[in-house]
């Protein structure tokens, strides 16, 4: 049986610890650019059971958590729309690191730098499991979705396009 490298811990692990949630740990090689699609592949993994999450801002600058299917973009105006806000774009990276205190690529939702909402597209949480960035670029972790609403406070939402 092939043994998963030991990956030290980040700020999402240790809350993920600290929150008693059990999850398994996926490495893989990161490549740049290669997202969800490169994760996907080299763990052999179905790409939309892979959650990316982004770090967006509404019209005010304030900053908010998406996470959408690995296989799927998320509709900038549903999702404003869904969340009240009047705009929401993705934030530029070295912003997004600020906020999240993750190198992008490496994105978690989990024991973020900055408290932020956080949205998940609603059909994430029909899925019996899910794999998220454990907070380090070449690394996720497999849990439950509904640690996303039950334990991170995420609210669903529709706001999915096609790739």
């Amino acid at each position: 049986m092939a043994r998963t490298p030991h990956v030290s811990e980040t700020p999402a692990t240790q809350w993920l610890r600290r929150q008693g949630v059990s999850f398994s740990e996926h490495v893989y090689d990161y490549v740049e650019h290669g997202g969800t699609a490169e994760s996907a592949r080299q763990l052999g993994l179905d790409e939309h059971r892979i959650v990316k999450t982004l770090v967006m801002q509404d019209q005010d600058g304030r900053p908010l958590l998406v996470l959408m299917h690995g296989d799927r973009q998320v509709s900038l105006k549903a999702l404003a729309r869904e969340i009240g806000a009047k705009k929401v774009e993705p934030c530029r990276p070295e912003v997004a690191e600020r906020h999240s205190g993750y190198k992008v690529g490496g994105t978690s939702p989990f024991g973020t730098r900055k408290a932020m909402p956080v949205y998940v597209e609603a059909g994430i949480l029909e899925l019996p499991r899910i794999c998220i960035n454990g907070g380090r670029r070449g690394y996720l972790v497999g849990l439950e979705p509904a640690v996303l609403t039950e334990r991170l406070g995420a609210r669903p939402v529709r706001c999915a396009s096609a790739e």
